[in-house]
């Protein structure tokens, strides 16, 4: 189930490797861990792609694919979770993992003036808020990617285990209709 699930929405491996933009990676896409819908190849790439989606940092797709080559973990989910920080929920993520690394540098609330289009306003205002956003979001994002990594895990197992106990009842209730 689990597995066919995401095996409907990801792109097939012949596809990504047929595209010409993948063609300088060579044979870095021949990994079969890159395609493999596996316990620990999916939680691999939960971590992976929520903890880079987390990252207030331009790219993020890029980042994703090379942490799942990097790591062998399932390439296309990998980089998938990158959406979820999109442009109309990266303000709420910005906001949480700001608010996350002013608590951990205790740091007090800063007030910001109307924003301008200037180079000056933004030299001004980020040199006061990159430090607790570059904390706040590399605290939560390896929050969010061990949740992830051990939501998976624990999910994939209880479905394993629930398909198991399903195969077992049905087996078990053929076996009682062959006896009578």
């Amino acid at each position: 189930m689990a597995r066919n699930l995401l095996k409907r929405y990801i792109p097939t491996p012949a596809a990504i490797k047929s595209n010409p933009a993948f063609h300088f990676l060579g044979d870095l896409l021949h990994d079969p861990n890159l395609f493999h819908l596996n316990r620990h190849s999916v939680s691999v790439a939960m971590f992976w792609g929520l903890f880079v989606a987390i990252l207030p940092i331009p790219g993020q797709m890029p980042v994703a694919a090379a942490a799942a080559l990097f790591f062998r973990c399932n390439l296309p989910l990998a980089v998938a979770l990158t959406w979820i920080t999109n442009p109309f929920t990266m303000p709420f993520f910005f906001f949480i993992t700001y608010q996350m690394g002013r608590l951990v540098l205790q740091l007090d609330p800063i007030t910001l003036t109307a924003p301008e289009l200037s180079w000056d306003w933004l030299a001004n205002e980020f040199g006061h808020l990159w430090k607790p956003l570059a904390a706040g979001s590399i605290i939560t994002g390896l929050l969010f990617g061990t949740l992830g990594y051990f939501s998976m895990q624990a999910y994939w197992r209880w479905h394993v285990n629930h398909n198991w106990k399903k195969r077992q009842k049905k087996r078990a209730g053929q076996k009682t209709k062959i006896d009578k």
